[in-house]
């Protein structure tokens, strides 16, 4: 049985004194939906199967990833004293204490009691419950504490949103046509505008570079007219970036972009930062439930940090599904593709890089190398994207190096060069 992986609960209970006691088990199970149904199954000789078959109450309080102290010592694992004490607890329908920072509680009372050898199956009738928080559950196999594991894709995806505008900005617009045309005949998606700072309509129109591949294109756009603009010129898919710290802007974007949803993909300004946690998840569930496009998680400047993409990932990643995550890799510190494994083995299949890195991101073909070498396969012309990445690089005035990339401090703003 040590062989089969399970989740982790606290049991709690009152005495009758209504003095509270709880026990970390994993014998834990959903029962029946309707009514509302769980099982546990406690030892006949422990006090909290007395305690709960006096008092005919339980909770189920499902512990996170990030809870084993709290599973170790209501396991008597350590000498606390009081195993309640550092956490903070609640009462709903019972009285029995319930663990605010778990991942969600059941509050139950007892419908029936079954001999189950040396254990008794106690079914309790949910009263209360509560899904309290967004992250991965501590998990329980072998006599060990873990988490989920991670297992590589088949297959990712890559688009390119920085070439083009990294060459406008280097002044090397001569050659934008030949390269966004090469990104997209090895199977890349790539932006080719961005209108943003455009000041009419008008002006965006002009910025639109109609003789760049647009059938397998991306337009950065400011708004829903520069969107149904771009898309009537022919353009695959228009990005438009959110930010959900502005209270009710992602509810004025869906509106904005009612009917053309499935061809919009929406980047989310900023989300690794800590403090933007809540309202980064709130509006990933939102989009998600709109079915946009697909959902862009930019690193912005490489800001994040490998163990902050993983905690964000871990939890943003199911919320966005089936809409998929993007996302943008920045090669600040040059550690741009540890953090592109990392997103991989959290999910994400998804990745926008920058051919030769020449606006400071992750190097297309360098992404496309590591993939190669960990069996992951990518829908692109590999030797294609790396004989145009050499071109790029010699034709540079100066070697491309992280020093002299571009260091975009926002959006870039590209005109209709090509």
């Amino acid at each position: 049985m040590s062989q089969w992986p399970s989740g982790v609960t606290v049991v709690t209970t009152l005495a009758g004194d209504g003095a509270w006691h709880g026990m970390t088990a994993s014998s834990f199970s959903s029962v029946s939906l309707e009514p509302p149904l769980v099982s546990i199954c406690l030892t006949k000789t422990l006090y909290s199967h007395e305690l709960i078959a006096a008092s005919g109450i339980f909770g189920v309080n499902v512990l996170a990833k990030d809870q084993t102290d709290v599973g170790r010592r209501f396991a008597g694992m350590d000498a606390s004293a009081d195993r309640f004490a550092g956490e903070t607890w609640s009462t709903d329908q019972t009285g029995v204490p319930l663990l605010d920072s778990a991942l969600g509680w059941f509050d139950c009372r007892v419908v029936h009691a079954y001999p189950g050898g040396d254990h008794t199956i106690f079914v309790g009738e949910v009263v209360g419950a509560r899904a309290a928080r967004r992250s991965a559950p501590l998990l329980f196999h072998a006599r060990g504490w873990g988490q989920f594991a991670d297992v590589l894709p088949d297959v990712a995806a890559l688009s390119d949103p920085g070439v083009v505008g990294g060459l406008a900005v280097a002044a090397r617009d001569q050659e934008v046509a030949h390269v966004a045309a090469g990104v997209a005949g090895a199977g890349a998606r790539v932006r080719v505008a961005d209108l943003t700072g455009a000041v009419s309509l008008e002006e965006a129109g002009a910025m639109v570079p109609r003789t760049l591949p647009l059938e397998t294109a991306s337009v950065l756009v400011a708004d829903r007219a520069q969107a149904d603009l771009v898309l009537a010129a022919g353009v695959s898919v228009v990005e438009i970036c959110l930010d959900p710290g502005k209270p009710g802007r992602t509810e004025e974007l869906l509106a904005a972009l009612d009917g053309i949803e499935f061809r919009s993909a929406v980047r989310i300004q900023d989300p690794f930062a800590p403090e933007r946690l809540d309202v980064v998840l709130d509006a990933i569930e939102q989009l998600a439930a709109a079915r946009v496009l697909e959902i862009g998680v930019p690193d912005t400047a490489g800001s994040a940090t490998p163990l902050r993409v993983r905690a964000f990932l871990q939890e943003a990643v199911a919320l966005a599904r089936p809409v998929p995550l993007r996302m943008g890799l920045h090669d600040r510190d040059r550690l741009g593709l540890v953090k592109a494994i990392i997103a991989l083995k959290s999910g994400v299949r998804h990745f926008d890089t920058t051919l030769a890195g020449i606006d400071g991101a992750v190097a297309t073909e360098d992404l496309v190398r590591l993939l190669e070498e960990v069996d992951v396969h990518t829908p692109v012309d590999s030797a294609a994207l790396a004989a145009l990445a050499r071109e790029l690089r010699a034709g540079a005035p100066t070697p491309l190096t992280p020093s002299s990339l571009v260091e975009p401090s926002g959006p870039q703003i590209v005109g209709a060069a090509g």
